[in-house]
């Protein structure tokens, strides 16, 4: 299926960046999970733009449910969701139709879709359409939570400047849920948001190194060869628009190291089996061995920016110079972290389903009737 992810736990995205709504089609998740809507509006808010860093487009992003929610819990049956869009600007992209915008799909897209595409604000391919995606993950995190699964995202890196990494889990996947701009560091963090308002002033974008830790997830889930818990989490972190790398543990690192050095010792703790260090990032062959999940999510430089850049007009097949017009972000980290939240926990819903079956994630204070 072109535009869903999943096997057990699915998820269909439809819409375009300026047409009349957004959605998302959520199918395989068990009857009576909780549809806490205060934490959707917390992960909506935490995806909109906000101040100097981010584009001035505003968008209500109110989430409207069509089907699969009733009293406040899912029925089993596919959830259906809808966002609206509103404040649409898309004059700012009829003069551009012919025109490829450097780092974007529009030449891919063209050559996909014969030029039928949507080209207002990037239609299908625009970052918008990650708000549906956050709504359906704001779900299948409440699913999560109630199996004591936690997890969270910080920006590790953006702009050459290093946030410190995950000390104390617990504390720090607490202190990222409401943060606005998710650093550990509040020092890192100013002089981050200095080094994106800089790169604006120039007419310029910056990028980043996103790092998300999961708590909670039990051990052997992932499927041999295929079905990786790696390559499951891979798939949909590279659906994000603007990820271009994703390491687990120490990721490339290992490669410098001797195997002494990269192995992580098993041991018993309180009866059950840990690893003394956690290089592989809680995941070995594939599965999940039972410690935090930790990956790494690389963030390009937003593309749209107001520099002239070298580009062609297919219309009349030559070569030409774009300034790109309208309203851009010159970062999209600090709003992609809620984005890697609510797609690693998909993918982790569906992993999980896929090991354990569906009703794994059926709420524990409920009974059938």
């Amino acid at each position: 299926m072109k535009n869903t992810f999943g096997q057990s736990v699915s998820v269909t995205l439809f819409g375009e960046s300026h047409g009349p709504a957004i959605g998302a089609v959520i199918d395989g998740l068990a009857p009576g999970i909780p549809v806490d809507e205060e934490n959707i509006r917390r992960m909506m808010q935490l995806r909109q733009p906000g101040g100097a860093i981010s584009t001035a487009r505003k968008e209500a992003d109110v989430v409207e449910f069509l089907s699969g929610v009733l009293n406040g819990r899912t029925t089993g049956t596919p959830i259906a969701l809808i966002i609206k869009n509103g404040d649409t600007h898309s004059a700012d992209y009829q003069q551009m139709q012919s025109l490829m915008r450097p780092g974007h799909a529009d030449y891919p897209a063209m050559c996909k879709y014969h030029g039928f595409q949507d080209t207002r604000g990037g239609g299908h391919f625009s970052g918008r359409i990650t708000a549906a995606l956050t709504a359906a993950g704001a779900i299948c995190m409440t699913a999560l939570s109630g199996r004591g699964i936690l997890l969270g995202t910080h920006i590790a890196r953006c702009a050459g400047i290093n946030d410190r990494p995950f000390d104390d889990l617990p504390a720090d996947l607490r202190a990222l849920e409401t943060a606005s701009f998710p650093v550990l560091n509040g020092d890192a963090g100013e002089k981050m948001k200095q080094a994106i308002l800089a790169a604006r002033e120039d007419g310029d974008s910056v990028g980043g190194i996103l790092e998300t830790a999961v708590l909670g997830m039990p051990a052997g889930v992932g499927e041999p060869w295929f079905d990786t818990l790696e390559s499951t989490l891979s798939h949909i972190l590279f659906s994000v628009p603007g990820i271009k790398g994703v390491e687990f543990g120490d990721g490339f690192a290992l490669s410098d190291k001797r195997g002494s050095e990269a192995n992580d010792p098993l041991r018993y703790l309180d009866g059950r089996v840990v690893t003394e260090t956690n290089h592989g990032g809680g995941i070995g062959g594939g599965i999940s061995n039972g410690m935090p999940i930790l990956f790494r999510s690389a963030v390009k430089p937003t593309p749209s920016i107001a520099k002239a850049q070298k580009t062609v007009d297919i219309k009349n097949q030559q070569d030409v110079e774009l300034r790109i017009r309208g309203r851009h972000d010159p970062a999209i980290v600090h709003r992609a972290r809620i984005v890697i939240d609510a797609v690693t926990a998909i993918a982790l819903c569906d992993a999980l389903c896929m090991r354990f079956g569906t009703d794994y994630l059926a709420p524990q204070d409920t009974e059938t009737l």
